[in-house]
């Protein structure tokens, strides 16, 4: 299970290091794509392939599950680590994702997230954890 909070910046070329314990998980080529909160998710290449096969399942003639697989295909690309464990991530995903030089990178169970650390941290500080779990509970989820 991919899990833990890293912090660490964005160099000139951007490329930034991928924590060894993820890495580990994630093994040696995985997939870095767009997220739904101004993120970037990573999957290992089997995640990858569950998750394709789900998107491949969703209706072509529904705008919303065009748009869907969309957002997650275009921008999706295939990585390894150099020598150093850093990874390249490409300018459009910089963009979406508001990355410039400070990252928070976070295992999320079975994905990596990889956020700009403003953004990151405007999320925690947005987020009612009573809310949640209250939501949670609604769906049978106990905590």
């Amino acid at each position: 299970m991919l899990s833990g909070e890293y912090q660490h910046t964005l160099d000139s070329k951007g490329r930034v290091i991928m924590p060894v314990k993820l890495r580990e998980e994630l093994g040696d080529n995985f997939v870095v794509t767009k997220g739904l909160d101004k993120n970037l998710l990573v999957f290992s290449q089997d995640e990858w392939t569950k998750f394709y096969e789900k998107l491949s399942t969703l209706p072509l003639a529904n705008k919303n599950s065009r748009g869907f697989s969309r957002l997650f295909l275009a921008g999706a690309i295939e990585c390894e680590t150099d020598k150093q464990g850093r990874i390249l991530i490409t300018q459009p995903l910089k963009e979406y994702a508001g990355l410039e030089k400070d990252v928070t990178i976070i295992g999320n169970g079975d994905k990596v997230e990889i956020w700009s650390t403003q953004n990151w941290n405007d999320y925690m500080n947005s987020i009612d954890t009573d809310e949640i779990a209250e939501s949670l509970c609604e769906l049978g989820i106990m905590i």
